[in-house]
């Protein structure tokens, strides 16, 4: 069609081929539940919309509890119950656990002993440990992971617990494991979980890993949640010990301010990055 002689101001816009926002956030929850997870990166080539729109598409329905953001994507929403890899894991709220990591590892003092439970939390208080650099630290940890990134930090000893290797978590457990810690002390437990609920305490989806964990909180002198907001409120399979036996949980801004008041009215001392 021709519009020669209109005014410009006459002449209607061509409107873009592109989905709605509504529409484009459906198709992406329909691909999400088809696919597991979706990048940035992928979805810009199929809705042909910028990587900042992407994103905010991404955050919007984050905030509607209906995905999980991941580095540089998303995934389905978690099922607590379930156990996953490290390696996805560390996709998922990676910059809060960043976060979290820091302001754990800012709580420890010179010639402390430390148990490091398995986790990609627990992982990033590992490395702020390392790279604080605090002097006569003796470290312990059920964890491959862990125990790789503080082999060669400095002015820290570490012990490592063995025994029945769980792939998926890259951390031992079982009788071993628990014969070993027996025989240890701490001052300071940082410990990472699936599921951080007040009435039932913190859990976990393997029941070999609670036992171990428990018997963690039962050789340490104080004992530091470290938990991204999606945790908090959630229960796992097994129980790990109760909310008593915790003395701090350390998690992100995105916490609830309902959750929070909760939190804070057990007496827990609660430190939000």
């Amino acid at each position: 069609m021709l519009y020669c002689g209109l005014p410009e101001s006459l002449v209607p816009t061509p409107v873009p081929n592109r989905l709605l926002a509504a529409e484009r956030r459906r198709k992406i929850l329909f691909l999400l539940e088809s696919e597991g997870r979706v990048t940035v990166n992928d979805l810009v080539r199929r809705f042909d919309v910028s990587p900042v729109t992407l994103r905010g598409d991404l955050d919007a329905l984050a905030e509607d509890g209906v995905l999980v953001r991941s580095h540089g994507g998303a995934v389905r929403r978690l099922d607590p119950v379930q156990d996953y890899s490290v390696a996805f894991k560390e996709t998922i709220h990676h910059a809060e656990k960043m976060r979290i990591g820091q302001a754990a590892a800012g709580l420890l003092t010179s010639n402390q002993t430390i148990i490091l439970d398995s986790g990609t939390t627990t992982l990033q208080v590992a490395r702020h440990i390392k790279q604080q650099k605090v002097k006569g630290l003796t470290g312990i940890t059920n964890a491959l992971n862990i125990a790789n990134e503080l082999a060669d930090a400095p002015n820290l000893s570490l012990i490592m617990i063995g025994g029945l290797l769980r792939q998926v978590s890259n951390s031992f457990v079982g009788p071993q494991a628990e014969r070993m810690l027996a025989a240890l002390h701490a001052d300071h437990l940082f410990l990472g979980v699936d599921g951080f609920d007040l009435e039932i305490g913190p859990t976990t989806p393997d029941i070999l890993e609670a036992q171990l964990n428990r018997l963690m909180i039962a050789v340490s002198a104080e004992v530091t949640i470290v938990a991204d907001s999606s945790k908090i409120g959630k229960r796992s399979l097994s129980t790990i010990g109760d909310v008593s036996s915790i003395h701090r949980l350390v998690t992100d801004n995105r916490i609830t301010q309902e959750m929070e008041r909760a939190v804070r009215a057990t007496g827990l001392d609660l430190i939000i990055v």
